[in-house]
């Protein structure tokens, strides 16, 4: 499977997919084929599989006739927002797993699970920013035709799916978590913001102003900003209770 992987990256590459036919053909059907799918069966694997105001592109079927995963297909560059009429077919008619993809990036989503269609994401592999090894890893994981049958590709989807769901559930309350601590006045990062400031100037600062400081100067509600920027945020304002508790007892001693 990594010979056909790195041609049909080669492919995309060189813009040989000018439109969905071409990546349905050239991409999605070859991919399935070296996943062990029966691709001439079209009970099967049904293109333009039929639905009450609709269709979509490929079921992926076991038994005969009832899918198990659907694709929708877009033009290469044309995935943005194309999501809803998948989901909305996917979820009506009870099919566990449902893969968005242009050839290029293939989003692997669980529609019966809970959130925006973001949440219900499993994994997002990009064929151009992916090493071969992990992208055959992936397809395998999750769209090999005997673990869709035994629905071991499945189980690999909510397991993952539960791990995403956890770390985003922890990002999430992590600033607030913070927040409570600063409010609360928490003892023990009172004591451990004291701690570093006395390590690092030599003079420990009384505990009101060490409250007062991270009241006043710890802010962590901007979402939009990285771990990275707000702990360099934090290191920059504990630097200046630190020169400023050491201004402050250089001066008494001179006095």
């Amino acid at each position: 499977m990594n010979a056909v992987i790195n041609e049909i990256i080669n492919n995309i590459k060189e813009g040989l997919f000018i439109n969905e036919a071409a990546v349905s053909q050239g991409i999605i059907q070859r991919i399935l084929q070296a996943l062990d799918w029966p691709i001439y069966n079209p009970r099967i694997v049904t293109p333009e599989f039929s639905l009450e105001g609709g269709r979509v592109d490929f079921a992926l079927c076991h038994p005969s006739d009832k899918p198990m995963v659907f694709i929708e297909v877009k033009q290469i560059g044309k995935i943005v927002g194309a999501e809803k009429q998948l989901f909305e077919y996917a979820f009506h008619q009870g099919v566990p797993m449902a893969i968005l993809t242009d050839g290029a990036e293939w989003q692997f989503f669980l529609p019966a699970e809970q959130g925006t269609y973001d949440d219900r994401r499993v994994y997002k592999l990009d064929l151009l920013e992916r090493g071969t090894d992990e992208i055959v890893s992936r397809f395998n994981r999750y769209l090999n035709y005997k673990n869709i049958c035994d629905r071991t590709a499945i189980e690999n989807a909510r397991k993952d799916y539960k791990n995403v769901a956890k770390n985003r559930e922890i990002k999430r309350t992590l600033p607030e978590a913070m927040a409570k601590l600063i409010e609360e006045s928490d003892e023990l990062l009172v004591d451990l913001l004291s701690e570093k400031v006395e390590s690092l100037c030599g003079y420990s600062p009384e505990q009101d102003e060490v409250i007062a400081f991270l009241k006043q100067n710890v802010h962590v509600t901007d979402q939009n900003a990285s771990y990275e920027q707000k702990e360099k945020s934090l290191q920059k304002k504990i630097e200046i209770l630190v020169n400023k508790q050491a201004k402050e007892q250089l001066f008494q001693q001179i006095l």
